[in-house]
């Protein structure tokens, strides 16, 4: 297991290295608030549905793999579903807008700009085809249960807002070029691939600029403690076990781990913001669960690489 931590550890040392980059181009003035939202943009609405079609042209196809995306959808479903019944029966704040931070905060991960690049690392085009799926359910979530538990307010869903999120319309079209079998040709493959290398970098030099807002005044809050370890320590473990026991194949244990083990989304921040909740809990929240995850990330997927 420990020799899964090392390689486990190195790549999510690359991954804080870069993040370090965006943190003191953050402290320069490379990075500015309205650079950093462009920069996001860039990922969500391009590198990442590319990312999606690329590695869903990669894999082959196979009824074996046909089964494994199904049986990775439901691992997904399963694993947001009792992390939102366990959130919300465990954050029970009488302060509205710390509460629905919290349980935001624990339940949704950065699994697209944290673990998209780990699951290439260590998994390969594979990983990265069943992250897609754990992305695409964490979107319909984010969007539909996220939006309206965040906002209090049911009239923020739409249907259309749902279906044009670019983590959903990515799944989509890669899902239709797979099933169909259709082999896109190398003059439009080639800048997909260029494009989808963005999506190594570029969000994390998101995450570090967001980091320089860190305070260490919040270290003082004591919700902070509670959402941390049930987002970097008690959902992974959880979410892992139960994979195990159902005796669900490795490489989907390991990259659902690999989503279930990431930080806290950075849509919890954005989120906070547009809706006037406890902003500055969220900052915090973002920013010491990415700091500690370097710690924590490791030893769960080196696990998950273990038990699988």
């Amino acid at each position: 297991m420990w020799s899964n931590v090392v390689v486990v550890a190195g790549q999510v040392a690359v991954l804080f290295i870069l993040i370090a980059v965006g943190f003191f181009s953050g402290k320069a003035g490379l990075i500015n608030e309205s650079g950093a939202k462009h920069l996001t943009n860039i990922v969500l609405y391009l590198a990442t549905p590319c990312i999606m079609i690329q590695s869903f042209q990669k894999v082959g196809f196979s009824t074996e793999l046909i089964l494994n995306l199904g049986v990775c959808t439901i691992c997904a479903v399963l694993i947001q579903v009792i992390s939102i019944l366990i959130c919300r029966a465990i954050f029970r704040s009488k302060d509205e807008s710390r509460r629905v931070v919290m349980r935001f905060s624990a339940v949704f991960s950065n699994c697209g700009f944290m673990s998209i690049p780990l699951q290439q690392a260590i998994l390969g085009d594979k990983g990265v085809f069943y992250g897609s799926v754990f992305v695409a359910v964490f979107n319909i979530l984010v969007w539909s249960y996220g939006l309206v538990d965040m906002s209090g307010d049911k009239s923020n869903f739409t249907v259309k807002k749902l279906i044009l999120n670019p983590g959903i319309l990515g799944a989509a079209g890669a899902s239709v070029l797979f099933f169909l079998q259709l082999h896109l040709p190398d003059i439009l493959l080639s800048p997909i691939q260029y494009i989808a290398g963005l999506n190594t970098p570029v969000p994390m030099l998101v995450i570090g600029f967001y980091l320089t807002r860190f305070r260490f005044k919040s270290l003082l809050d004591p919700g902070i403690y509670g959402v941390t370890a049930m987002r970097l320590i008690a959902i992974p473990i959880i979410s892992l076990l139960i994979m195990k026991l159902c005796g669900v194949d490795c490489d989907i244990i390991v990259s659902c781990t690999i989503a279930a083990s990431a930080p806290v989304a950075a849509t919890t921040t954005m989120f906070s913001t547009k809706f006037n909740r406890a902003t500055d809990l969220s900052v915090g929240l973002v920013s010491i669960t990415t700091i500690l995850s370097i710690i924590t990330m490791p030893v769960i997927i080196a696990a998950a690489q273990t038990l699988g």
